[in-house]
């Protein structure tokens, strides 16, 4: 079957659970159950004659066997059983449960859409891309939380295509949500490498990328994600689910690419005796920081710092208040444009992320060796905010629209770069800053904009009303935010005293 009849047929059955009050989320985590115990099933046969790390009990078969009641009960015990396995089985059956409705359902999609398949031969870009689609699709729907693990395909293809993964180097997600920074550089590897050797293909498979994933239900996907892509096999997963920012891990990798989890400071609330609620600000402590913060972005620039071998290159997505915050903020902005050369900004509009009241930026760094000498020469700074408008419904950001970013960034000679700003093209979207300049400004922020915004100039340059009604909602989500954090720091302090 072609790549448009499955993706067809995933989705027009998507359609029909969603009809019986199954979310998208909760489509693509059954499906993640079921193709994986398929592909587990294929992979005994001819002519991979592996071991199965499915017990016979609850294998492919198993369920082909069953129908009705019986094959409900029977599905909810393979769940169970599955997800108190070790390795593989249980990062992608921990919790796992039973979400339909309706026995004849079940029975129909592992019947008629799943079994009728050959998933291990198919092409990864035909299962890829159709589980993929699912995903965004599951980002889209709002309302389920899952925007916030969904960094858009355009913008990571283009980070990718500017800092040019090659075969060997090995590369890490802290924050690695449903994958996809790490199988666009996968596929990078693979497209600018056609004659890759067994060896080389191998370490690709197995020993390249790795990711950490807080959340399991996430971790799932990501872990089923890589799979269909071809990364990962029944005895290796890259991914680990844990706090990436608790400690250390060790390991160091010549690419680290993430877009982490948006919010500033995070706090567990502690119920204590009689009742009495308090709440514990989670400030992490760690000695191979320059800062200790609440501040999670804050907090995940040090450890992809901590993350990179020497000469190692970092792309992070961070919020605008990690350019300008004050106190810590200022202090690790000042260790990074020392210790690492922090050549690149790329400023992107508001409305890109699914997550709402997002305004974000790229930064780009590569670690350097100690120096008493500041590595960073000279920022250079891409404005596609300004004047720039993606709606996620009408018109989202496409791959081509990036174009010129990667063009000025020219990865293939970083140090011949040319300016597209001067005084006498006040429209030029890219300029540099030199460190003494950066330094010398207040709080050494990197929060620096020099185009004119048009709709302030001429109400003819307004863009339509639905953009202008979607950023003000980002406005409004972005300071009811700020808000929340005044509120939290009050409140903390005053269960101080």
């Amino acid at each position: 079957m072609n790549q448009a009849a499955i993706v067809q047929k995933l989705w027009n059955y998507c359609n029909v659970l969603r009809d019986d009050g199954m979310s998208y989320g909760d489509y693509v985590e059954q499906l993640t159950y079921l193709l994986f115990l398929k592909m587990a099933d294929e992979r005994i046969k001819p002519p991979y004659g592996q071991t199965s790390p499915v017990p016979e009990k609850y294998n492919w078969r198993s369920l082909l066997e069953k129908d009705g009641d019986e094959l409900f009960d029977h599905y909810r015990h393979c769940l169970e059983a599955l997800g108190s396995q070790k390795g593989l089985l249980a990062l992608i059956f921990n919790r796992s449960q039973n979400k339909f409705q309706d026995p004849a359902k079940l029975r129909r999609l592992i019947v008629d859409l799943i079994d009728k398949e050959t998933w291990v031969s198919m092409s990864a870009d035909v299962k890829g891309d159709a589980y993929e689609g699912l995903l965004e699709k599951n980002a889209q729907d709002t309302k389920s939380g899952a925007g916030q693990y969904f960094t858009p395909r355009p913008l990571i293809q283009a980070i990718v295509d500017v800092v040019g993964p090659k075969p060997g180097e090995t590369m890490s997600d802290p924050a690695c949500g449903t994958g996809g920074f790490l199988l666009a550089a996968h596929d990078y590897v693979v497209k600018h490498n056609p004659n890759l050797t067994k060896p080389q293909k191998t370490k690709l498979k197995e020993e390249t990328f790795k990711g950490w994933e807080l959340v399991q239900a996430t971790a799932r996907l990501s872990a089923m994600n890589m799979l269909l892509h071809g990364i990962g096999s029944q005895d290796f997963e890259p991914i680990v689910v844990s706090d990436s920012l608790a400690t250390d891990p060790g390991d160091r990798f010549d690419l680290v690419l993430t877009n982490p989890p948006f919010g500033k400071k995070s706090s567990t609330t502690i119920v204590g005796e009689e009742g009495k609620v308090s709440k514990e600000r989670d400030i992490v402590e760690r000695d191979d920081f320059w800062a200790t913060t609440s501040n999670k972005q804050l907090n995940f620039v040090q450890h992809v710092q901590t993350l990179l071998k020497q000469n190692g290159r970092a792309a992070v997505v961070v919020p605008d208040n990690v350019l300008f915050e004050g106190g810590a903020g200022e202090t690790i902005r000042r260790k990074l444009l020392h210790e690492c050369d922090v050549h690149t900004l790329l400023r992107l509009p508001t409305g890109l992320f699914y997550a709402q009241g997002v305004k974000a930026n790229v930064l780009f760094f590569d670690k350097k060796p100690a120096s008493e000498t500041p590595w960073t020469k000279k920022l250079w700074i891409y404005d596609l905010r300004t004047n720039k408008h993606f709606p996620l419904k009408t018109d989202p950001l496409k791959r081509e629209d990036l174009d010129e970013f990667v063009q000025c960034y020219n990865p293939a000679s970083r140090h011949t770069r040319k300016a597209t700003w001067s005084e006498k093209k006040l429209d030029g979207r890219w300029r540099s800053y030199d460190y003494d300049e950066l330094v010398a400004r207040d709080k050494a922020s990197l929060d620096i904009f020099w185009l004119k915004d048009d709709s302030l100039e001429d109400s003819a340059n307004l863009p339509n009303p639905d953009v202008i009604a979607q950023e003000i909602v980002d406005d409004l989500e972005s300071a009811l935010e700020q808000f929340r954090l005044i509120t939290n720091d009050l409140s903390d302090k005053g269960a101080m005293t």
